[in-house]
């Protein structure tokens, strides 16, 4: 019998990976990994965890000018931004020492080092120099900012790589994108104070969620003073006095700012790996094909997370590389569930959803219902904020199960994780009727919205 150096070897230590590497050692398999930045991988170390913290950080922004409207006096307030970076690594650095330390008490060897494909069970470690073999292998490298390189000046621009990294806080920010990432950090830098525009090529921001959602943080972004402009897109970037930039726009206009931004998207991180020495089948974005099992087109070699770009959220990852152990190492054939996953956007204000949009029902189900409302929260009411709320359920008309939920508003994604749970065990609008509200809270329309949305013809 051949024998491997390890029974499992994963390469990269984001959440995916380390959720497979620890469990298939606590099930006594002998596992390595490599990671060639930090343990702890995007969400951890340049993604969720960090840009959390900068939008409760952008929020107080807000907050000192509502809390006038409640009597309290919030003038002379200033902001650090170095206070907050440094406050932000040292969390960052007690995270990756976690990771760390939950990896070794596993029983994890742990690589620091960049891992390339050799064949179907040999993996190279370039700061080792040397090669290890592994029965099976996991790739979790997760994915990478995209930059339209075919912009001239595209190199002047930063991604959510660099942005945690700034040295000072800049006065002008320009961000390229509509999705996730670009309005959340449109709303981060609002915040903070400085001015910003957001430059989309669609028609409107967060195109893949349901169509009032998209109209509502377009809406809200304006409120806050976020310039936005559509249907346009970089043409060329360049250098001038200092730190500023001038951006050019395929529209003939163009912008003078001191950051440019560039959130247009991520790609799977399979690049310069050596997968095609095991011979394994990428798609053409680069990710890895997968079946239910996270296996790739070689028996021997698996992926998990945002390299097989099957639902890109952090969680999900963690589920699949859970599903990855217990199937292999622990003899309980698991597959990840994903139906009913909800997802937020932390803008400003923050966006939960769960389920089927309307557009999506619409195309599955014969009979459809909406019920929605569109109002100002009575926090605001003494704020003087214009701020609204939009709620919106998705019924299946024939069955009135609850397909999907749709909240913009504050504590939105503390909402949609909550009501997940309902949509996803198949709960009736009857259901929701029946609960009795909680008031004053903005979450009791969500069992109060008895009346059918009927379009204006």
């Amino acid at each position: 019998m051949t024998k491997y150096d390890y029974d499992l070897f994963t390469i990269g230590a984001g959440s995916g990976g380390v959720r497979a590497s620890r469990l298939a050692s606590t099930y006594g398999a002998k596992v390595g990994i490599a990671e060639e930045f930090r343990v702890g991988g995007t969400c951890v170390i340049r993604g969720c965890v960090p840009k959390k913290y900068l939008v409760y950080a952008s929020e107080y922004g807000h907050s000192f000018e509502h809390a006038k409207g409640y009597g309290w006096s919030a003038d002379n307030v200033s902001f650090d931004w170095s206070t907050l970076i440094a406050n932000k690594d040292n969390e960052i650095d007690r995270l990756n020492g976690i990771y760390i330390r939950n990896l070794k008490n596993a029983g994890t060897e742990i690589f620091q080092s960049r891992a390339t494909i050799k064949d179907a069970h040999t993996v190279h470690l370039e700061a080792e120099g040397r090669d290890v073999t592994a029965e099976r292998i996991l790739i979790a490298t997760g994915g990478t900012p995209w930059i339209d390189e075919s912009v001239p000046g595209h190199e002047l621009g930063v991604t959510s790589n660099e942005v945690f990294h700034l040295e000072n806080l800049p006065k002008h920010v320009v961000v390229a994108g509509g999705g996730y990432i670009a309005i959340e950090f449109a709303c981060i830098f609002k915040g903070l104070g400085c001015d910003v525009c957001l430059v989309y090529r669609g028609e409107d921001v967060l195109r893949y969620f349901d169509a009032d959602i998209s109209v509502q943080v377009h809406n809200e972004l304006q409120r806050q003073g976020i310039r936005v402009i559509t249907q346009s897109v970089f043409e060329k970037i360049e250098k001038r006095d200092g730190e500023e930039k001038r951006v050019y726009l395929d529209n003939g206009t163009h912008i003078d700012t001191d950051l440019v931004f560039w959130a247009i998207g991520r790609k799977p991180a399979t690049n310069g790996m050596g997968l095609e020495n095991a011979g394994v089948e990428l798609a053409k974005n680069g990710s890895i094909k997968v079946d239910d099992q996270s296996r790739s087109s070689v028996d021997s070699i698996f992926a998990v997370g945002d390299v097989t770009d099957r639902v890109n959220l952090t969680p999900v990852a963690i589920r699949e590389g859970a599903a990855f152990a217990e199937t292999f190492y622990n003899e309980n054939p698991t597959e990840t569930d994903y139906r009913f996953i909800p997802k937020a956007v932390f803008s400003q204000p923050p966006v939960g959803s769960v389920g089927y949009a309307e557009h999506e029902a619409r195309k599955e189900f014969k009979n459809v219902d909406i019920y929605k409302t569109n109002f100002r929260s009575m926090k605001h009411i003494l704020t003087g904020s214009e701020e609204r709320v939009l709620m919106k359920l998705v019924v299946d008309g024939d069955t009135d199960r609850v397909l999907g939920c749709h909240i913009v508003g504050d504590e939105a994604a503390e909402m949609i994780q909550c009501v997940a749970i309902a949509v996803k065990a198949g709960l009736k609008k009857k259901d929701f009727d029946d609960t009795v509200a909680l008031h004053p809270t903005i979450a009791e329309e969500l069992v109060t919205m008895k009346e059918k949305f009927v379009p204006d013809v």
